[in-house]
């Protein structure tokens, strides 16, 4: 197989997406931001005053007195409320994705706290907040123009654009969160953020060979976790500074314990551990960063709980399988498994094992086929969703569509009894049952 398509990965993507999943770092950079922004506002007023005093405008200096006494009022009760206000949205919002996660997966979650409008809002709230204690702090108790030093007039002005943009934010918040509690927008998103990913995957060659003998193999140590990611970019620098060939042996999402093997050394020595270390990510869940099976992992959690005998809700599984069928549609013809990682040269420098197209399938049909025997809206989406694909399957690919296909008949026609019920449960459509 040729190396068609392969992307070089980045070095700052896997920071990046750690960033992302964390719900301190938008907060952190808002509160820099603007105590910035506070600063610069005080400069300006400070040298707005300076100015009207040396040119003796006393009466236009009261009348900003008299402006910035007025909007202190103002400033003051956005001070007083914003807290409150932020407690009562964010505390909707959690009982919003309570239901969503209870609903639906507990790891639609992940979806909330990677919204970039949710850190926009909180983000926006809180600079709200503390650049209105700022504000109030820059207010002299002074009134004479001629003895005044600065009047926060344009800090004023700024606290009451920050609060139209709270509100702005505020009303696009609320109109996502609501959608993250609907089962369309939630299986949409997830099947873009698995489409990113595969987007992002470098596609090179499989197979082992060229790697040279086996010199060295390096055990993990750290605490036990999912494999999150790994920095590739790092682990392709360190590999050809060594002179070495770096093999990952388990894949991405696979439960590591320490003391277990890690990478695999070939053709040399082993490199520094310690960089090694700081190239593996490991955490106490997966993320769809470099996983590419979580995307699947997801849609099939909610199908299987929406026919549960406690939810009992077909046609959610049926929209699960919608973005199923569209993810393995697009997946076909790549190529899967194992990637060759290259340096500038075009030197492999390290190898990754990746899910094969057989373990794609047998994650997207296996337990949802055992689910739908008292469920003909699910079997029917299912075998349509089979026989589409085998038309876009190349021949190597069809055997485990076919291995499905008929399995899920064998399973209807031994659960259903009647010749009537086999036949209209057999009969694929797209839409289920209309």
């Amino acid at each position: 197989m040729s190396d068609r398509g392969y992307r070089r990965p980045r070095p700052l993507s896997p920071l990046r997406e750690h960033l992302r999943d964390t719900f301190w770092f938008a907060p952190t950079m808002g509160f820099v931001s603007v105590f910035v922004l506070w600063l610069v506002a005080s400069e300006v007023d400070d040298e707005i005053v300076a100015f009207l005093r040396r040119e003796k405008a006393y009466d236009e200096l009261e009348t900003l007195i008299s402006f910035a006494q007025d909007a202190k009022t103002i400033v003051t009760q956005i001070s007083s409320a914003m807290m409150t206000f932020i407690g009562v949205v964010f505390s909707i919002s959690l009982v919003a994705v309570q239901m969503a996660s209870g609903q639906l997966t507990p790891r639609v979650v992940r979806i909330f706290v990677r919204s970039r409008i949710s850190k926009a809002t909180l983000t926006v709230f809180l600079a709200t907040f503390l650049f209105s204690l700022l504000v109030l702090a820059s207010y002299e108790s002074e009134t004479d123009p001629r003895r005044v030093v600065s009047v926060p007039l344009l800090q004023s002005l700024l606290t009451l654009v920050l609060v139209g943009l709270s509100l702005l934010l505020f009303v696009v918040y609320v109109s996502s969160t609501l959608r993250l509690m609907q089962v369309g927008p939630v299986v949409d998103r997830i099947a873009r953020d698995s489409f990113r990913v595969l987007g992002r995957m470098p596609r090179g060659p499989g197979g082992s060979e060229g790697l040279g003998a086996r010199t060295g193999q390096v055990m993990y140590e750290g605490r036990a976790g999912v494999l999150r990611d790994v920095n590739t970019a790092r682990l392709v620098r360190v590999a050809r500074r060594q002179g070495v060939v770096l093999r990952l042996i388990p894949r991405i999402g696979d439960f590591v314990v320490p003391g277990t093997p890690m990478f695999a050394v070939h053709g040399g020595a082993v490199p520094p551990r310690h960089r090694l270390r700081s190239a593996v990510s490991v955490s106490v869940e997966r993320t769809l960063h470099q996983d590419l099976a979580f995307g699947l992992r997801q849609l099939t959690d909610i199908a299987l709980r929406a026919l549960s005998t406690s939810v009992n809700d077909p046609t959610t599984a049926v929209q699960c399988l919608d973005r199923t069928v569209q993810f393995l549609a697009v997946v076909v013809r790549l190529p899967l498994g194992t990637v060759h990682h290259r340096d500038r040269a075009g030197q492999v420098r390290l190898v990754q094992e990746g899910p094969e197209w057989e373990d794609l399938v047998d994650l997207a049909f296996e337990e949802i086929r055992w689910c739908v025997a008292g469920s003909p809206q699910v079997s029917r989406r299912l075998l349509a969703g089979l026989d589409d694909l085998l038309l876009l399957a190349p021949e190597e690919r069809k055997q485990p569509l076919v291995r499905h296909r008929a399995l899920l008949v064998e399973a209807v026609e031994r659960s259903v009894p009647v010749a009537a019920d086999r036949e209209f449960a057999l009969l694929p459509d797209r839409q289920g049952i209309g």
